[in-house]
């Protein structure tokens, strides 16, 4: 199968399909739109000043792969957050957006054969949408593992047949995960390090919501990797500013691996990447070396979680997540009760089943709906309420 015809493969993307399935309908209300995870709190003024200051930088090409100065700002980050200490000019790369960088993964490090078969990537289901991009494009075949209560929201991924870890290239791995703001421990973790040095496949870890937490800091794979000795070429991981910095504007974030992984990824960055510019490099810098910004977001968070729990806690279908900006809740059946909520009330939620794929006549997230906690919070209050109406 050629390229174009394994991306057409893709199912329409989820908010195109939310857009099909409303735009015809009224809102019943003044539209409230919790559908999009766009952070809407303040992000640092010093941002902004950096990017005028350095503005000349926008006549020149960018580096391709990250200012020094990014790069070491990042490289200070995780010393101070996850208390390792990489190299920033062999083992970091600076993004156009994590997107970018989850994506080329896939055609940068999947092999064409893996163990003389088509290679598989595993995907949670449900799932971040670029993952399956990835494996279409790379050409593999994507197993979707369910990541459902049953399994804490997590996939199980060592309960799979031997003979599928065996030809498993890559896996794309949430967390704290997105749509359910699970955190994957440390035990998790380890094992899934000796799972892929075992079978010898790449974990690919988004962790673009790590900083958006209630309780104790989630545990980072690059930590815990560190600490147990994993081969540096079999796992990746992946932040951004979008989140953590409420700048999904800026386009910024970076990848973290092995030598030889970021070799790769660099040399097809040279071909086909968009490098971030100039005055913008410097403006992530900032945004990377400020803690206080972070810490305020992630109590205004705690207080949206907090009325949630006043609003929504004596519904059957709510669980307060560890993580994220998510709400994830059953409502026993997503699309309708999306149709339901526009219709009578104004409200926009994502039918959860536009999050995953179906696998043997079951789609894991049909009988939910994800709700993003992120506008102001009087605002928010009036849509749990309209919410906690209508359902």
């Amino acid at each position: 199968m050629d390229f174009p015809q394994r991306l057409s493969g893709l199912p329409e993307y989820p908010f195109s399909r939310l857009r099909n399935l409303l735009d015809r309908i009224p809102p019943g209300d003044r539209m409230i739109d919790l559908s999009v995870g766009e952070p809407r709190h303040p992000f640092p003024q010093s941002v902004v000043e950096t990017a005028f200051r350095e503005a000349q930088g926008f006549g020149r090409y960018p580096p391709n792969n990250g200012s020094a100065g990014l790069l070491q700002a990042i490289s200070d980050w995780l010393k101070l957050r996850y208390r390792v200490d990489i190299d920033s000019e062999t083992r970091l790369l600076a993004l156009n957006g994590m997107r970018e960088g989850l994506f080329n993964s896939g055609l940068a490090l999947c092999p064409e054969k893996k163990n003389g078969a088509t290679p598989a990537i595993l995907i949670p289901n449900p799932f971040y949408q670029v993952y399956a991009a990835a494996a279409a494009a790379a050409g593999a075949e994507p197993v979707f593992v369910p990541a459902v209560k049953e399994t804490g929201y997590l996939p199980d991924i060592a309960s799979l047949p031997t003979a599928l870890l065996q030809r498993t290239a890559m896996l794309y791995l949430c967390s704290p995960s997105n749509p359910q703001g699970a955190v994957a421990g440390k035990d998790y973790l380890q094992e899934l390090l000796r799972l892929a040095e075992r079978h010898r496949f790449r974990i690919m870890a988004d962790e673009c919501y790590a900083e958006i937490y209630r309780g104790d800091p989630p545990v980072g794979l690059l930590e815990v990797a560190v600490e147990i000795g994993a081969d540096p070429e079999l796992y990746a991981i992946f932040h951004s500013l979008s989140k953590r910095s409420n700048l999904p504007g800026l386009r910024s974030g970076f990848m973290a691996g092995g030598p030889q992984s970021i070799a790769a990824m660099k040399k097809l960055k040279a071909y086909a990447g968009a490098p971030i510019p100039t005055p913008l490099l410097a403006a992530s810098a900032e945004a990377w070396s400020d803690e206080s910004h972070v810490e305020t977001s992630r109590e205004a968070y705690r207080v949206k979680f907090q009325l949630a729990d006043e609003i929504l806690g004596g519904f059957a279908g709510y669980r307060r997540p560890e993580a994220g900006f998510f709400l994830w809740l059953n409502v026993g059946d997503g699309e309708s009760t999306t149709v339901r909520l526009w219709s009578q009330t104004g409200l926009r939620v994502l039918p959860g089943a536009y999050l995953g794929r179906t696998e043997n006549g079951v789609n894991p997230g049909s009988d939910y709906i994800r709700v993003a906690l992120v506008t102001e919070i009087d605002e928010l209050r009036v849509s749990l309420e309209r919410l906690r109406g209508c359902i």
